[in-house]
């Protein structure tokens, strides 16, 4: 216990002896955007986790928001908490676990809408997967959820952007959570200038960009349909949103997509035209998910023994990845290590 504490002040101390500035928006090329903080190395959506991607030179920290029963955002991948948290070992809490229907897909767990922050407070993260990442685990228990307010105003302290993606709108304004206005109103409070703000949606970033001359991002995923379309009953899919029209009409109120990388270098390993295509549209491009782990990375690039049981959590060729996708032109990338994608975009 003494050494996991010492290993979690070591991160803080390296971030916290650093001036308070005023964020401003830079251009600086290729982005590197610490997916969920630094979570290669520390669980994911926790301040320890975006602490150290700041030591480790990242230009963003990203924090998915959700909401909870109060109305504050709060930072974690989905609004289900069970995988992230020790709420299941959690005796007062057991019955709040329940069934919901998100975006047309029932989950059964526990949801940061059914618990105000004080509540949220008391619980503490965990790694999600321990079985590609058992050295994460070692920080189990030591952070609590963070405040999308406490995440701004660490990166505005350590001069680094925020890329906060809404998690779920539609779900959250059909419950009288709407994500948005919260969002903004942080942003503009801490006059914030450094940041993107993304979501998988569509209608919500229309919206958004008549409220905020702050970038929007467009999330592409491989395949599927965008979630407020399908409600919307609206034919079009990921894949129609990905040709030279659906950027033109994705120019119409984004500043740029953030793509799944099979869509610039798909499986085959043949670079598609996306990113020229949106770069003629004005769009930027950065892609997600670049990881470490063999069992992450494709085919081409893993390494070692694949009869290993180490195998799938074993380092790939992830450096070779990365150049690969930024020989494409991409102008940033999500990065679950964070100071790897530093040294491989730095040296261009």
């Amino acid at each position: 216990m003494v050494i996991r504490r010492l290993l979690a002040a070591v991160t803080v101390a390296v971030v916290l002896m650093q001036p308070e500035p005023v964020l401003a928006q830079d251009d600086r090329d290729p982005a590197v955007i610490a997916h969920r903080g630094a979570s290669a190395i520390r669980p994911e959506h926790t301040l320890l986790s975006y602490e150290a991607a700041i030591a480790l030179g990242a230009d963003y920290i990203e924090p998915d928001l959700v909401s909870t029963k109060d109305h504050v955002l709060v930072a974690r991948h989905e609004n289900e908490i069970g995988g992230t948290t020790d709420v299941a070992a959690r005796p007062e809490f057991a019955g709040r676990r329940t069934t919901k229907t998100v975006d047309g897909r029932p989950i059964t767990g526990w949801f940061t809408e059914d618990f105000t922050l004080a509540e949220l407070k008391t619980l503490r993260a965990k790694e999600r997967i321990p079985e590609v990442r058992p050295g994460n685990t070692a920080f189990d228990g030591l952070a609590q959820i963070p405040t999308f307010e406490e995440v701004v105003e660490l990166a505005r302290k350590h001069r680094v952007g925020v890329y906060p993606e809404t998690k779920h709108p539609s779900y959250f304004d059909s419950i009288g959570l709407s994500l948005e206005e919260p969002l903004l109103e942080i942003l503009d409070r801490h006059r914030v200038r450094k940041a993107y703000i993304q979501s998988f949606e569509t209608a919500n970033l229309r919206w958004l960009r008549e409220r905020t001359r702050l970038p929007l991002i467009q999330l592409i995923t491989y395949g599927g349909r965008p979630y407020d379309w399908t409600a919307a009953g609206d034919p079009r899919t990921y894949d129609d949103m990905v040709k030279p029209e659906g950027l033109r009409e994705v120019a119409e109120y984004a500043d740029g997509v953030g793509v799944d990388t099979r869509r610039v270098v798909p499986d085959d390993g043949v670079p598609t035209t996306l990113v020229a295509d949106a770069h003629r549209r004005g769009l930027k491009v950065h892609v997600w998910t670049v990881r470490n782990e063999n069992v992450f990375l494709p085919a081409a690039y893993r390494m070692g023994d694949p009869a290993s049981p180490a195998y799938p959590r074993a380092t790939g060729n992830v450096t070779g990845w990365l150049r690969t996708l930024l020989d494409q032109g991409i102008d940033g990338a999500f990065c679950d290590d964070p100071g790897m994608c530093r040294a491989v975009a730095g040296d261009r």
